[in-house]
């Protein structure tokens, strides 16, 4: 009995400090991630969307380098996701095509994490997450302006649907919604392409301009294949 409990003691003070190093080396891990999360949750999220998407850029980390048109671009793209994302949930109890429905779960899963990186980076640049309707900040943007009064928070975005075209989309169902749905998010799409391409032209922001390159390239491939689904329909 002796000789066992020499030997076991040793062994356990082993796997004490083992198991101590193991917590150490998780706990270190989970910091460092931590930081970086949300970035990790965009990049996850966006590889289950569309497979014309491409990863966004982290939302944990952007470059403190920006000018007025990477702040005005982050705070009318937000409000833009945001206008599409309404538009998609509804797909899920009001479409009769399963196209459709896929198409909106997409979209989805590809502008809900690049609304968590644009709004992070406003954070980062002590700017609000929207611009102040008095300013005129998003006029920037140009054209396409469909918002129904003047001063609201969508004004100057372009592509967004009015007050009525959405009254009208939440009062449609089968077949009628499908094709209603697709013809506005086709304008929809084609104001976000528009402001990505100011951004590329008039921002500074590394991260800012890598996100409109997947902006342009994935809502492009989109409007193709929602001007193809139209055309099936008739």
């Amino acid at each position: 009995m002796r000789t066992t409990n020499t030997t076991t003691r040793p062994l356990a003070r082993l796997a004490a400090l083992s198991g101590a190093a193991t917590l150490s080396l998780v706990l270190a891990a989970c910091g460092g991630a931590s930081s970086g999360s949300m970035g990790d949750h965009s990049s996850m999220s966006m590889s289950s969307g569309s497979s014309t998407t491409s990863a966004s850029p982290s939302a944990g980390t952007v470059d403190a380098e920006h000018n007025d048109q990477d702040v005005v671009f982050a705070q009318a793209m937000i409000v833009h996701h945001q206008g599409a994302l309404e538009m998609a949930q509804m797909a899920a109890t009001r479409s009769s095509n399963p196209q459709v429905k896929d198409l909106a779960e997409k979209i989805k899963a590809a502008q809900e994490p690049e609304m968590e990186a644009m709004s992070s980076w406003l954070v980062a640049w002590g700017a609000p997450a929207t611009a102040a309707p008095s300013t005129g900040a998003m006029g920037g943007m140009g054209g396409m302006d469909h918002s129904s009064t003047g001063g609201s928070p969508t004004s100057g975005v372009p592509g967004m649907v009015s007050e009525e075209q959405t009254t009208q989309l939440q009062n449609a169902m089968g077949t009628d919604f499908d094709r209603t749905f697709l013809q506005q998010m086709v304008e929809h799409h084609a104001g976000a392409v528009q402001m990505a391409e100011t951004e590329q032209q008039q921002g500074s922001n590394p991260q800012a301009k890598e996100l409109t390159g997947s902006i342009v390239t994935s809502q492009s491939a989109q409007i193709e294949q929602m001007q193809q689904m139209l055309t099936s329909m008739g």
